[in-house]
Protein backbone atom coordinates (compact mmCIF):
# COMPACT_ATOMS: atom_id res chain seq x y z
CA UNK A 1 0.00 0.00 0.00
CA UNK A 2 1.04 3.60 -0.61
CA UNK A 3 1.02 6.12 2.22
CA UNK A 4 -0.38 9.65 2.09
CA UNK A 5 1.53 12.63 3.54
CA UNK A 6 0.34 13.44 7.05
CA UNK A 7 -0.82 16.97 7.96
CA UNK A 8 -2.19 19.24 10.65
CA UNK A 9 -5.21 17.59 12.25
CA UNK A 10 -7.08 20.89 12.22
CA UNK A 11 -6.61 22.43 8.83
CA UNK A 12 -3.87 20.96 6.64
CA UNK A 13 -4.58 20.04 3.10
CA UNK A 14 -3.14 16.85 1.71
CA UNK A 15 -2.99 15.45 -1.76
CA UNK A 16 -3.71 11.79 -2.08
CA UNK A 17 -1.29 9.62 -3.78
CA UNK A 18 -2.57 6.32 -4.99
CA UNK A 19 -1.33 3.37 -6.80
CA UNK A 20 -2.52 -0.10 -7.74
CA UNK A 21 -0.81 -2.74 -5.76
CA UNK A 22 1.52 -4.21 -8.32
CA UNK A 23 1.57 -7.92 -8.10
CA UNK A 24 3.52 -8.76 -11.23
CA UNK A 25 6.56 -9.68 -9.20
CA UNK A 26 4.66 -11.63 -6.55
CA UNK A 27 1.50 -13.04 -8.11
CA UNK A 28 2.00 -15.80 -10.58
CA UNK A 29 -0.11 -18.43 -12.30
CA UNK A 30 1.78 -21.62 -11.96
CA UNK A 31 0.71 -24.81 -13.65
CA UNK A 32 3.09 -27.61 -12.89
CA UNK A 33 5.20 -28.50 -15.89
CA UNK A 34 3.72 -25.80 -18.21
CA UNK A 35 5.69 -22.82 -19.44
CA UNK A 36 7.67 -22.14 -16.25
CA UNK A 37 11.41 -22.45 -16.82
CA UNK A 38 11.78 -23.41 -13.15
CA UNK A 39 9.17 -26.18 -13.31
CA UNK A 40 11.70 -28.82 -14.18
CA UNK A 41 14.06 -27.86 -11.33
CA UNK A 42 11.55 -27.21 -8.47
CA UNK A 43 11.53 -29.55 -5.55
CA UNK A 44 8.60 -31.82 -5.25
CA UNK A 45 7.22 -29.77 -2.30
CA UNK A 46 6.03 -26.25 -3.29
CA UNK A 47 3.54 -25.38 -0.54
CA UNK A 48 2.00 -22.30 1.15
CA UNK A 49 4.23 -21.29 4.05
CA UNK A 50 1.17 -21.02 6.31
CA UNK A 51 -1.41 -23.67 5.44
CA UNK A 52 1.13 -26.00 3.76
CA UNK A 53 -1.23 -26.63 0.83
CA UNK A 54 0.37 -27.11 -2.55
CA UNK A 55 0.68 -24.00 -4.70
CA UNK A 56 1.08 -25.82 -7.99
CA UNK A 57 -1.40 -24.37 -10.47
CA UNK A 58 -2.57 -21.69 -7.98
CA UNK A 59 -1.98 -17.99 -7.52
CA UNK A 60 0.38 -17.11 -4.72
CA UNK A 61 2.27 -14.14 -3.30
CA UNK A 62 5.95 -14.42 -2.57
CA UNK A 63 6.94 -12.89 0.79
CA UNK A 64 10.42 -12.65 2.30
CA UNK A 65 9.86 -15.76 4.40
CA UNK A 66 8.22 -17.78 1.66
CA UNK A 67 5.20 -18.08 -0.65
CA UNK A 68 1.61 -17.67 0.55
CA UNK A 69 -1.65 -18.69 -1.03
CA UNK A 70 -4.10 -15.85 -1.54
CA UNK A 71 -6.43 -16.67 1.40
CA UNK A 72 -3.49 -16.98 3.82
CA UNK A 73 -1.94 -13.75 2.54
CA UNK A 74 -5.17 -11.82 3.04
CA UNK A 75 -5.71 -13.34 6.50
CA UNK A 76 -2.22 -12.63 7.80
CA UNK A 77 -0.97 -9.55 5.95
CA UNK A 78 -3.93 -7.54 4.65
CA UNK A 79 -4.85 -4.33 6.53
CA UNK A 80 -8.29 -3.52 7.88
CA UNK A 81 -10.15 -0.56 6.35
CA UNK A 82 -10.60 2.18 8.94
CA UNK A 83 -13.98 3.06 7.48
CA UNK A 84 -15.81 -0.20 6.77
CA UNK A 85 -13.68 -2.37 9.15
CA UNK A 86 -13.27 -5.07 6.47
CA UNK A 87 -10.02 -6.52 5.18
CA UNK A 88 -8.40 -4.80 2.24
CA UNK A 89 -7.74 -7.71 -0.06
CA UNK A 90 -4.63 -8.20 -2.16
CA UNK A 91 -6.50 -7.22 -5.31
CA UNK A 92 -7.93 -3.93 -3.90
CA UNK A 93 -6.46 -0.47 -4.23
CA UNK A 94 -5.43 0.58 -0.75
CA UNK A 95 -4.97 4.15 0.50
CA UNK A 96 -2.98 5.01 3.61
CA UNK A 97 -3.15 8.21 5.70
CA UNK A 98 -1.76 8.85 9.20
CA UNK A 99 -1.60 5.18 10.27
CA UNK A 100 -5.06 4.53 8.85
CA UNK A 101 -5.84 2.31 5.87
CA UNK A 102 -8.80 2.59 3.50
CA UNK A 103 -10.31 0.90 0.51
CA UNK A 104 -10.26 3.31 -2.37
CA UNK A 105 -14.05 3.47 -2.41
CA UNK A 106 -14.13 4.09 1.40
CA UNK A 107 -11.81 7.08 1.30
CA UNK A 108 -14.53 9.72 1.01
CA UNK A 109 -15.53 13.12 2.42
CA UNK A 110 -17.48 12.70 5.68
CA UNK A 111 -19.91 15.46 4.68
CA UNK A 112 -20.65 15.27 0.95
CA UNK A 113 -19.45 11.67 0.40
CA UNK A 114 -17.35 12.61 -2.63
CA UNK A 115 -14.28 10.50 -3.31
CA UNK A 116 -11.03 11.94 -2.00
CA UNK A 117 -8.83 9.61 -4.04
CA UNK A 118 -7.80 12.39 -6.42
CA UNK A 119 -8.87 15.47 -4.43
CA UNK A 120 -7.17 17.75 -1.90
CA UNK A 121 -8.56 17.12 1.57
CA UNK A 122 -8.31 18.18 5.21
CA UNK A 123 -8.46 16.12 8.37
CA UNK A 124 -10.66 17.80 10.99
CA UNK A 125 -10.46 15.73 14.16
CA UNK A 126 -11.36 12.21 13.02
CA UNK A 127 -13.20 13.38 9.92
CA UNK A 128 -11.81 13.63 6.42
CA UNK A 129 -13.26 16.58 4.54
CA UNK A 130 -12.93 17.69 0.96
CA UNK A 131 -11.63 21.19 0.48
CA UNK A 132 -15.06 22.63 -0.36
CA UNK A 133 -16.75 21.17 2.75
CA UNK A 134 -13.96 22.29 5.04
CA UNK A 135 -13.98 25.85 3.70
CA UNK A 136 -17.78 26.03 3.84
CA UNK A 137 -17.92 24.99 7.50
CA UNK A 138 -14.68 26.15 9.09
CA UNK A 139 -13.20 28.95 6.97
CA UNK A 140 -14.24 32.57 7.44
CA UNK A 141 -15.93 34.58 4.71
CA UNK A 142 -14.69 37.90 3.35
CA UNK A 143 -17.02 40.70 4.52
CA UNK A 144 -16.45 42.54 1.24
CA UNK A 145 -17.10 39.88 -1.42
CA UNK A 146 -18.80 37.30 0.87
CA UNK A 147 -16.65 34.53 -0.61
CA UNK A 148 -14.70 32.00 1.44
CA UNK A 149 -11.21 32.97 2.51
CA UNK A 150 -9.33 29.84 1.51
CA UNK A 151 -6.86 28.36 4.03
CA UNK A 152 -3.34 29.55 3.34
CA UNK A 153 -4.43 32.60 1.33
CA UNK A 154 -3.39 36.11 2.35
CA UNK A 155 -6.03 37.82 4.45
CA UNK A 156 -6.58 40.69 6.88
CA UNK A 157 -8.45 40.42 10.17
CA UNK A 158 -9.72 43.40 12.13
CA UNK A 159 -12.33 43.77 14.84
CA UNK A 160 -13.53 40.18 14.43
CA UNK A 161 -13.97 40.44 10.66
CA UNK A 162 -11.97 38.98 7.78
CA UNK A 163 -11.09 40.26 4.30
CA UNK A 164 -9.19 38.89 1.35
CA UNK A 165 -6.06 41.01 1.10
CA UNK A 166 -7.18 42.41 -2.27
CA UNK A 167 -10.70 43.15 -0.91
CA UNK A 168 -9.56 45.37 1.98
CA UNK A 169 -9.46 48.71 0.15
CA UNK A 170 -9.54 52.40 1.09
CA UNK A 171 -13.09 53.78 0.99
CA UNK A 172 -11.80 56.91 -0.75
CA UNK A 173 -9.10 55.98 -3.29
CA UNK A 174 -10.32 52.36 -3.66
CA UNK A 175 -6.74 51.05 -3.53
CA UNK A 176 -5.81 47.95 -1.48
CA UNK A 177 -4.52 49.00 1.93
CA UNK A 178 -2.41 45.88 2.39
CA UNK A 179 0.05 46.16 5.28
CA UNK A 180 -0.16 49.97 5.45
CA UNK A 181 -1.69 51.85 8.37
CA UNK A 182 -5.38 52.65 8.11
CA UNK A 183 -8.01 54.59 10.04
CA UNK A 184 -11.54 53.20 10.64
CA UNK A 185 -14.51 55.55 10.43
CA UNK A 186 -17.79 53.82 11.27
CA UNK A 187 -18.11 51.15 8.54
CA UNK A 188 -15.48 52.69 6.28
CA UNK A 189 -11.72 52.29 6.27
CA UNK A 190 -9.25 54.84 4.94
CA UNK A 191 -5.55 54.86 4.19
CA UNK A 192 -3.80 57.60 6.19
CA UNK A 193 -3.30 60.07 3.28
CA UNK A 194 -6.97 59.86 2.26
CA UNK A 195 -8.22 60.20 5.83
CA UNK A 196 -6.06 63.25 6.47
CA UNK A 197 -7.19 64.83 3.21
CA UNK A 198 -10.87 64.12 3.91
CA UNK A 199 -11.29 64.50 7.66
CA UNK A 200 -8.22 65.84 9.48
CA UNK A 201 -8.41 69.52 10.61
CA UNK A 202 -6.23 72.04 8.81
CA UNK A 203 -3.99 74.59 10.43
CA UNK A 204 -5.46 78.11 10.32
CA UNK A 205 -2.10 79.53 9.30
CA UNK A 206 -0.42 77.08 6.91
CA UNK A 207 -3.61 75.22 5.83
CA UNK A 208 -1.87 71.84 6.16
CA UNK A 209 -3.48 68.95 8.03
CA UNK A 210 -2.92 68.41 11.73
CA UNK A 211 -2.09 64.75 12.34
CA UNK A 212 -1.36 65.05 16.07
CA UNK A 213 -1.18 67.67 18.82
CA UNK A 214 -1.79 71.26 17.85
CA UNK A 215 -3.32 74.31 19.55
CA UNK A 216 -6.88 75.65 19.51
CA UNK A 217 -7.27 79.44 19.47
CA UNK A 218 -10.66 81.07 18.96
CA UNK A 219 -12.08 77.62 18.10
CA UNK A 220 -9.59 77.23 15.27
CA UNK A 221 -6.79 74.62 15.00
CA UNK A 222 -3.13 75.56 14.68
CA UNK A 223 0.13 73.64 14.51
CA UNK A 224 2.17 74.42 17.61
CA UNK A 225 4.96 75.73 15.44
CA UNK A 226 2.49 77.94 13.53
CA UNK A 227 0.94 79.55 16.61
CA UNK A 228 3.44 82.38 17.19
CA UNK A 229 3.47 85.97 18.42
CA UNK A 230 2.37 88.38 15.73
CA UNK A 231 5.15 90.74 16.76
CA UNK A 232 8.32 88.75 17.51
CA UNK A 233 7.25 85.34 16.08
CA UNK A 234 8.04 83.53 19.34
CA UNK A 235 6.02 80.28 19.73
CA UNK A 236 3.12 80.88 22.11
CA UNK A 237 2.12 77.26 22.85
CA UNK A 238 2.27 76.83 26.63
CA UNK A 239 3.06 80.53 27.18
CA UNK A 240 0.98 83.48 28.40
CA UNK A 241 -0.33 85.58 25.56
CA UNK A 242 -3.06 88.04 24.72
CA UNK A 243 -4.61 89.32 21.54
CA UNK A 244 -5.20 92.55 19.74
CA UNK A 245 -7.56 92.70 16.76
CA UNK A 246 -7.74 88.86 16.87
CA UNK A 247 -3.97 88.58 16.51
CA UNK A 248 -2.04 86.79 19.28
CA UNK A 249 0.85 88.55 21.02
CA UNK A 250 3.33 87.52 23.69
CA UNK A 251 3.23 89.57 26.91
CA UNK A 252 6.30 91.58 26.01
CA UNK A 253 5.17 92.58 22.51
CA UNK A 254 1.66 93.37 23.66
CA UNK A 255 3.01 95.58 26.47
CA UNK A 256 5.36 97.46 24.16
CA UNK A 257 2.82 97.96 21.43
CA UNK A 258 -0.56 98.37 23.12
CA UNK A 259 -0.41 98.44 26.94
CA UNK A 260 -0.80 101.59 29.04
CA UNK A 261 2.45 102.95 30.54
CA UNK A 262 2.93 103.53 34.24
CA UNK A 263 3.25 107.26 35.00
CA UNK A 264 5.87 106.46 37.63
CA UNK A 265 8.18 103.79 36.08
CA UNK A 266 7.05 104.20 32.44
CA UNK A 267 6.87 100.39 32.02
CA UNK A 268 3.83 98.75 30.40
CA UNK A 269 0.84 97.88 32.57
CA UNK A 270 -0.26 94.51 31.20
CA UNK A 271 -2.31 93.10 34.05
CA UNK A 272 -0.61 89.65 33.68
CA UNK A 273 0.38 87.69 36.75
CA UNK A 274 -2.41 89.20 38.84
CA UNK A 275 -0.94 92.71 38.48
CA UNK A 276 -3.29 95.57 39.41
CA UNK A 277 -3.11 99.23 38.55
CA UNK A 278 -4.63 102.57 39.47
CA UNK A 279 -6.01 105.11 37.00
CA UNK A 280 -6.59 108.80 37.57
CA UNK A 281 -7.80 111.02 34.75
CA UNK A 282 -5.52 110.06 31.85
CA UNK A 283 -2.71 108.65 33.97
CA UNK A 284 -2.06 105.10 35.20
CA UNK A 285 0.18 103.49 37.83
CA UNK A 286 1.17 100.01 38.88
CA UNK A 287 -0.07 99.33 42.43
CA UNK A 288 3.45 99.27 43.75
CA UNK A 289 4.26 102.49 41.87
CA UNK A 290 1.28 104.49 43.22
CA UNK A 291 3.18 106.24 46.01
CA UNK A 292 3.48 109.74 47.45
CA UNK A 293 6.09 111.74 45.49
CA UNK A 294 7.53 113.17 48.76
CA UNK A 295 7.46 110.41 51.43
CA UNK A 296 7.02 107.42 49.10
CA UNK A 297 4.07 106.13 51.16
CA UNK A 298 1.71 103.88 49.20
CA UNK A 299 -1.45 105.71 48.27
CA UNK A 300 -3.43 102.60 47.21
CA UNK A 301 -6.83 102.79 48.90
CA UNK A 302 -6.01 106.16 50.47
CA UNK A 303 -6.82 109.76 49.70
CA UNK A 304 -4.25 111.73 47.73
CA UNK A 305 -3.72 115.23 46.33
CA UNK A 306 -2.53 115.79 42.75
CA UNK A 307 0.16 118.47 42.45
CA UNK A 308 0.83 119.08 38.77
CA UNK A 309 2.59 115.86 37.64
CA UNK A 310 3.02 114.57 41.18
CA UNK A 311 0.63 112.92 43.63
CA UNK A 312 0.95 113.57 47.36
CA UNK A 313 -0.44 112.07 50.52
CA UNK A 314 -2.56 114.39 52.73
CA UNK A 315 0.26 114.97 55.19
CA UNK A 316 2.75 116.02 52.52
CA UNK A 317 0.21 118.20 50.74
CA UNK A 318 -0.55 120.11 53.99
CA UNK A 319 3.09 121.26 54.15
CA UNK A 320 2.78 123.13 50.92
Amino acid sequence: PWSLPSGDSRAVQGHLRQCKLTLTQHLTHLVAGEGDPQAGTMTECFDCDNCKESLYGRKYIQMDNGPYCIPCYDAHFANTCDECKELIGHDCRELYYEDRHYHEHCFRCFRCDRSLADEPFTCQGEELLCNDCYCSEFSSKCVACEKTVMPGSRKLEYNGQTWHEHCFICSSCQQPIGSRSFIPDKKDYYCVPCYESKFAPRCTRCKKTLTKGGVTYRDEPWHKECFVCTGCKTPLAGQQFTSQDDNPYCVKCFGNLYAKKCSACTKPITGFGGGKYVSFEDRHWHHNCFNCARCNTSLVGKGFIPDNEEILCRDCSSDL
